[in-house]
């Protein structure tokens, strides 16, 4: 999103990214979604096909109105898909994305040279705040094969803090997995007040686009990095027994997650690996009151009515006294 907090009632546009985080690479038909939910104020609801809209055959956006206050949460969950790679393709593939386990095991199984069918589906999730009021929403599990899910409301985490979130593959947490984290810096300071321009968000598929919507056999790699940001920049990360992962928020920005576990198949003659992507993306801001923007205002004041308050004590003392020693 281009701000992930929005106020009661406001029009909203998300973007789904299918790419990088910074770019999108192609659109994703309706036809690929298992799965679009919106969640908020205690209901899940399904998002209708008609309310996406596909912008330059690049990204697809999703308009909507933000509602009443409270937290919100969004999700897209795609069907598998087949792609078949030559093994440079495949290596260079899993280097640049950053599935490092997988490479490993390639490497130590001697395989690097054989080719690969890859079955691959992709479950998104993004997190806005509305108003001031939290909900509970951020917490909702969507049941996709794989899923973040913070511990904590991103929106009562602030800058310099850390958040606990939990990786789960069909349901159980997924330990001994690698996570990355990046974000991007906040280009403006948030006051909760964003009237002076639209919302425009993405939640996404990070990571190379690794499908075609309008060629599938014109798949390419896209390594290039967005504004100094790759597939495996930022935190990297590894879940420990229970699925856990603490993100460092150190300042304001735009953070997003990304994650791909993958498998070998072993009881298909067509694949010859599996993988479930999942990413979740949020905003943090620093910690401050309703009263920010005016802080240093009232403070100022609080200092001058005390000045006075003291001066008139001193005024009265010294005529009391003087008063006294006349009479």
């Amino acid at each position: 999103m281009g701000t992930y907090f929005l106020e009661s009632n406001q029009d909203a546009i998300i973007s789904l990214f299918n790419g990088t985080f910074e770019r999108s690479e192609n659109i994703i038909t309706r036809d690929r979604m298992l799965d679009a939910s919106l969640v908020g104020q205690g209901d899940r609801l399904p998002i209708d096909p008609d309310w996406w809209k596909d912008q330059d055959s690049t990204i697809t956006q999703l308009t909507l109105n933000s509602g009443d206050a409270g937290t919100y949460m969004v999700g897209v969950s795609t069907k598998a898909r087949n792609i078949e790679l030559t093994s440079n393709e495949f290596n260079d593939y899993l280097k640049h994305d950053g599935i490092l386990d997988m490479l490993e095991q390639r490497t130590n199984d001697g395989v690097l040279d054989q080719d690969a069918v890859e079955s691959y589906q992709k479950h998104v999730k993004a997190i806005y705040q509305v108003g001031e009021k939290k909900t509970n929403d951020w917490s909702t599990v969507l049941g996709y094969p794989i899923e973040f899910v913070p511990q904590a409301n991103p929106y009562d985490s602030y800058s310099g803090e850390k958040l606990e979130v939990q990786v789960l593959l069909d349901g159980q947490p997924l330990s001994n997995q690698l996570v990355y984290a990046d974000y991007i810096k906040s280009t403006h300071s948030h006051s909760h007040h964003t009237h002076e321009h639209d919302s425009h968000g993405h939640s996404h598929d990070d990571g190379h686009s690794h499908d075609e919507e309008h060629s599938h056999e014109g798949h390419t790699h896209s390594h290039d990095s967005d504004e100094g940001h790759t597939h495996t920049s930022g935190q990297k990360l590894r879940t420990n027994e229970k699925g856990m992962v603490n993100v460092n928020l150190p300042e304001d920005g735009i953070y997003y997650l990304r994650t791909i576990h993958m498998v070998q198949v072993t009881n298909s003659e067509e694949l010859t690996h599996e993988s479930k992507w999942a990413t979740l993306s949020f905003e943090v801001t620093h910690e401050h009151s309703a009263d920010t923007h005016t802080h240093d205002h009232d403070h100022e004041e609080g200092i001058s009515t005390w000045i006075f308050i003291l001066a008139s004590i001193l005024i009265i003392g010294a005529l009391f006294l003087v008063f006294r020693k006349k009479k």
